[in-house]
């Protein structure tokens, strides 16, 4: 009896998971069959010719990280990421004890030094006189003005020390160089600071800069003051510059040379945003620039280290093609081979695409 149950039980499953597959394939065979709606667009020139197009980062014009000359663990910190500071303010301190105690090594050493500076004038003043009254010989007087000289620098050394020690107490209280903004903290309160290492990031206010670097092939064209577009990456934004600095030595850069370019607005700008900068070329100099294909990089699909995009192919299926890509710009994409000016290409689709899917426009 337990035997017939068993099997009545395992042969209701059978049929139940062989009508449940069944339902399965007619689904999935309905979503193959369903074509995919889908937006199609033409690749076109989205960037003149004749111009340059380098991408860069927007920075501060004076920046600096804040470091101590000295090794010791911070005490107080009194600024925070986003506060802004003024020139000479306290920004952080660090344990001074050592420089205490050698502070009052140092003035013993004073008091010591003038103690016997003291002495050593009094004899210099008594052999002058005895040797103004022939009671002290000439090496005789000769031989205290050389000891009261040592003991003036003796003096003198102790005192410089206490410079030394001042300044060294000075450098335990950081001040901001320049008036700015806290953009990182690096270490608080109670971390161990050593020298050259940074604990503050601090930029000044005002215009911002574009810096970024151009190839040797590119650097012959662009020179001081030529006005150029600067186009950020979020929200496409697009501002007018000049270039202010161009480097004439690639050495440390990786052949690379760098160029800053002055905003004319940096309204609504952040320090760190990246952008696609323009410089427009002319004369002959246009033929080494030509146009150049750009596609919106939501367009590009990604498999591993490949770059594709899918067009439709024939009876409105969708074809993947590969591409070989470029620069980026914003929300461009340069396509170098694999997409030629005035073809389409699916730019966005309603549902998932796969080689062979069949699409509707």
């Amino acid at each position: 009896m337990k035997l017939q149950n068993l099997f009545f039980i395992i042969s209701a499953g059978s049929i139940l998971f062989s009508c449940g597959s069944k339902e399965d394939n007619r689904e999935t065979g309905k979503n193959l069959n369903e074509a995919v709606p889908v937006t199609v667009a033409k690749a076109g020139f989205s960037e003149a010719g004749g111009s340059i197009s380098i991408s860069g980062q927007l920075a501060s014009e004076h920046s600096a990280a804040i470091s101590t000359r000295i090794m010791g663990y911070i005490t107080r910190m009194n600024v925070k990421i986003g506060d802004p500071v003024r020139a000479g303010q306290l920004l952080f301190t660090v344990q001074s004890a050592d420089i205490q105690a050698k502070s009052g090594q140092v003035s013993a050493h004073i008091a010591a030094a003038d103690a016997a500076l003291a002495n050593a004038k009094k004899d210099y003043e008594r052999f002058t006189l005895l040797h103004q009254q022939n009671s002290a010989t000439d090496k005789e007087l000769e031989n205290i003005t050389l000891q009261y000289q040592a003991a003036e620098a003796q003096a003198r050394a102790a005192r410089q020390m206490r410079n030394e020690v001042n300044a060294n107490m000075a450098y335990a209280n950081v001040t901001a160089p320049f008036t700015g903004t806290i953009t990182q903290k690096l270490m608080d309160a109670g971390n161990l600071a050593s020298p050259g290492m940074p604990v503050l990031m601090l930029e000044s206010n005002g215009t911002l800069q574009a810096v970024a670097t151009v190839t040797e092939d590119q650097v012959n064209y662009i020179r001081s003051g030529l006005p150029v577009s600067v186009i950020t990456d979020a929200g496409s934004k697009s501002v007018n510059g000049t270039i202010s600095q161009v480097s004439r030595s690639s050495v440390g850069t990786g052949g690379q040379y760098l160029l800053r370019v002055n905003l004319n607005n940096s309204d609504e700008l952040l320090s760190g945003m990246y952008v696609h900068i323009r410089i427009p070329v002319s004369g002959n100099a246009k033929n080494n620039f030509p146009e150049s294909v750009w596609i919106p990089q939501e367009s590009l699909v990604q498999q591993g280290d490949l770059t594709g995009i899918y067009t439709v192919g024939a009876h409105n299926t969708a074809t993947l093609r590969w591409l070989r890509t470029g620069r980026t710009a914003g929300s461009q994409v340069e396509i170098l081979s694999g997409l030629a000016a005035g073809e389409e290409y699916i730019s966005k689709a309603s549902g998932r695409l796969w080689n062979g899917a069949k699409v509707k426009l």
